[in-house]
């Protein structure tokens, strides 16, 4: 069974369960005979094309004209356990993309083969456009499970307007306790292959990248109940100029020093400005009809495709 959620999305806390179908290697996040929704399509087989950081796609789902679904397999050749969120493009027999489709299949163990399906609403040709993959250990692990720590880390999509990006982690106290954090979120900004980028200045506060209250407004000890949330924000320039531009893919946040690192995958495009600017925690409060979040301030909401979630063994 899989949750399909609508994109824009912070990571859902509601993911479905795997089956382990055999013992040599290979998992499936479906059921095993359970046909694709509509009963009436048939799989082909395709070239598998070219891997990608793990990820192939296996076989096409339905015929020319019909939604464009494919089978794929997601491989770990590492030695921890990895969780990975795909981004599949969907494109036009021109060779276009139309639209693409993005879904995270969690916690695939070292060695493992997982298998699962990607549906679109779009009629065309599926292939794998991004991979993120995050340590298990610093992501949610698909059940809704409250990790040790008793705090969850997440990353909302963000917004942008000429030029200028924002961006807000959320901090969750999914425990069972009060959990206490004052200050700014500290971060670590990874590249492709979670290396440490250097050449980037984290500032507290806006840093004159833009005027913004929120940002700048003195930290404050923040008291989360179980259940409640702390927000914080990032502020940065996608302004290009000499140098080579600087993209992070992974962001390694620690809610306070000496807390349990969560690692999100924001795509920060920061250009050649060597600045991110980076806001307080502030518990939020529940949001009023009208009343836009942090991350949507500076511009319209993006649009785009879908996004699933499935979970291995």
């Amino acid at each position: 069974m899989r949750i399909r959620i609508a994109t824009p999305c912070v990571v859902s806390a509601v993911f479905a369960s795997a089956v382990l179908l055999t013992a040599c290697g290979s998992e499936s996040a479906r059921p095993e005979g359970v046909r694709p929704a509509g009963g009436g399509e048939g799989r082909t087989a395709v070239p598998s094309g070219p891997e990608k950081d793990g990820v192939r796609i296996t076989g096409s789902i339905g015929s020319s004209g019909q939604a464009a679904s494919a089978d794929f397999e997601v491989t770990n050749r590492d030695t921890e356990p990895f969780t990975y969120t795909i981004t599949f493009e969907v494109l036009s027999d021109s060779g276009g993309v139309m639209t693409n489709e993005r879904q995270t299949v969690f916690s695939v163990g070292p060695g493992r083969t997982v298998k699962d399906t990607v549906r679109t609403h779009t009629p065309g040709r599926v292939r794998v456009g991004k991979v993120r993959r995050v340590p298990s250990a610093e992501a949610p692990d698909g059940t809704g499970a409250c990790p040790p720590s008793g705090v969850r880390v997440t990353a909302d999509e963000g917004d942008a307007a000429m030029g200028l990006r924002v961006l807000g982690l959320h901090l969750e106290n999914c425990g069972t306790r009060p959990y206490t954090v004052e200050g700014y979120p500290l971060l670590g900004l990874l590249d492709e292959d979670r290396k440490p980028v250097s050449g980037v200045g984290i500032l507290h506060g806006s840093g004159d990248i833009a005027t913004m209250k929120a940002f700048d407004e003195p930290p404050r000890p923040v008291v989360l109940k179980p259940g409640e949330t702390a927000s914080a924000g990032l502020m940065w320039r996608n302004t290009t100029g000499a140098g080579d531009a600087v993209n992070v893919p992974y962001v390694r946040v620690e809610a306070k020093p000496g807390a349990q690192p969560m690692t999100v995958a924001p795509e920060l495009d920061l250009g050649t400005t060597g600045k991110l600017g980076v806001g307080p925690w502030k518990k939020e409060t529940p949001q009023r009809e009208g009343v836009r979040p942090l991350a949507l301030v500076v511009g319209a909401a993006k649009g785009g495709g879908g996004s699933s979630q499935s979970r291995a063994a």
